[in-house]
């Protein structure tokens, strides 16, 4: 009997999951197996953890989910908590597994750690496969290659656009056989009960994790309120749901591929309407997509204070800790930062409008290191994503793509011109 252990990231689907297909078409049984790293929620020197709670809590939403979606069809998720590097070939011999299937990863350390558990793994002859699944374009269909990424978002896009295609998503599994596993939810609900936040009542939409969730998103967004329509007038909106599509939770974790969404927007085209904002939303996954190469080409000069510019113009190192709590806790002074950290802080959730304000207040007001902000995004955020959430600060800092050299926004002006009325600052700081 061939035997697979299937080892999910940032893939927490059945949807258009090439991984697990592959996997499936190779083994007569699959142990699906997800790890939570128990490093990522350990207090750093800064005060926070690398995973804070509302990210915490997705996950786990998240992992509940494709747990009982794999236990409909015949298997179930086996959640351990630990490190990976360690876990893995264990429950690998543990079940006499002949080939792992994984996530192909873009960052340094992801990419170490499969590194790592393949060395592991072949010390007892266990192969290791892996699977591009969080991309829209997959890197052998695009015109250049990873060396010669452009560095330039609209020269990759263009250039994207013209000679690049999008794959068909991939049919999720209808049956799986899978041996008997330690049921989930028993570590899952344990977890969930150590998680000591509240639902706030401003938050612009109750997250929650899942890829039935997603999907329940993405249909809403397009087809029942054709919100899409007029995204790219709304999109950089503060308040309320409908602003912006909110994909970005579920994109983050995999609950849905870009494809997915991709496809979903080119049947709303076609069945109802096609115009810049239909458009815009593909322009949007592009820029995930660029993030993704970027990163993969320029690898961990892209976490470096001055990233990789090659004017090397960033030469700020103050890492005031006092001050940079001030900003944290939106205790600065300035009502529409403030307003954005504390909806941040309570919420696990922050405008695109307001993530470009705090970023530039912290790098060019503050005169912070830009690390420490996009550190404290990786906490915090829900939908925390390694390559758009340090690729956008590096961008705003001028040591990344921005061929400016860096965005410094006056927030003032941006206030009167996003926040006119106040709404949006009198919400969240009264």
């Amino acid at each position: 009997m061939k035997r697979a252990l299937v080892w999910f990231k940032t893939d927490l689907r059945l949807s258009d999951n090439e991984t697990f297909v592959k996997a499936l078409n190779w083994a007569d049984e699959v142990i699906p197996v997800f790890v939570i790293e128990e490093e990522m929620l350990i207090e750093n020197e800064l005060g926070f953890t690398r995973m804070g709670q509302f990210r915490y809590r997705f996950l786990l939403e998240s992992l509940s989910a494709l747990d009982l979606k794999l236990k409909a069809k015949g298997a179930g998720l086996l959640v351990l908590k630990g490190d990976a590097i360690i876990e893995i070939p264990k429950i690998a011999l543990k079940y006499n597994v002949q080939k792992v299937f994984t996530k192909k990863e873009i960052a340094p350390e992801e990419i170490e750690s499969i590194q790592e558990v393949e060395r592991e793994l072949w010390k007892s002859k266990i192969l290791l496969e892996q699977f591009s699944t969080s991309v829209l374009h997959q890197a052998t269909s695009l015109p250049f290659t990873i060396k010669d990424c452009p560095d330039v978002f609209t020269v990759f896009r263009k250039k994207v656009e013209k000679e690049s295609t999008v794959l068909e998503e991939f049919l999720t599994p209808e049956k799986i056989a899978s041996p008997a596993i330690i049921d989930a939810q028993i570590l899952i609900k344990e977890e969930l009960r150590k998680i000591r936040i509240n639902t706030d009542e401003r938050s612009v939409l109750n997250f929650k994790g899942g890829e039935a969730e997603a999907f329940k998103r993405l249909n809403y967004y397009l087809f029942e309120s054709n919100c899409i329509q007029s995204y790219k007038e709304t999109r950089n909106g503060l308040v309320g749901s409908d602003y912006s599509s909110k994909f970005s939770p579920f994109l983050a974790l995999g609950c849905i591929s870009p494809r997915s969404i991709y496809h979903a927007i080119k049947r709303f085209e076609k069945e109802v309407a096609e115009n810049e904002s239909t458009y815009w939303l593909v322009f949007e996954l592009l820029w995930r997509d660029f993030f993704r190469y970027v990163m993969k080409k320029h690898k961990a000069k892209v976490f470096q204070l001055n990233g990789f510019s090659k004017q090397k113009v960033y030469n700020l190192t103050d890492k005031n800790l006092d001050l940079f709590s001030k900003w944290m806790s939106g205790s600065t002074g300035n009502l529409f930062v403030d307003a954005n950290m504390k909806e941040l802080q309570l919420t696990g959730f922050m405008s695109n409008r307001g993530r470009q304000n705090v970023a530039s207040y912290l790098i060019h007001d503050m005169k912070m290191d830009w690390r420490l902000g996009a550190a404290y995004f990786e906490s915090q955020l829900i939908d925390y994503d390694v390559s758009s959430n340090w690729g956008n600060w590096a961008y705003i800092a001028g040591v990344g793509n921005d061929p400016k050299n860096g965005r410094k926004f006056d927030v003032n002006q941006q206030a009167s011109f996003y926040d006119k009325d106040k709404i949006y600052q009198n919400l969240w700081c009264k």
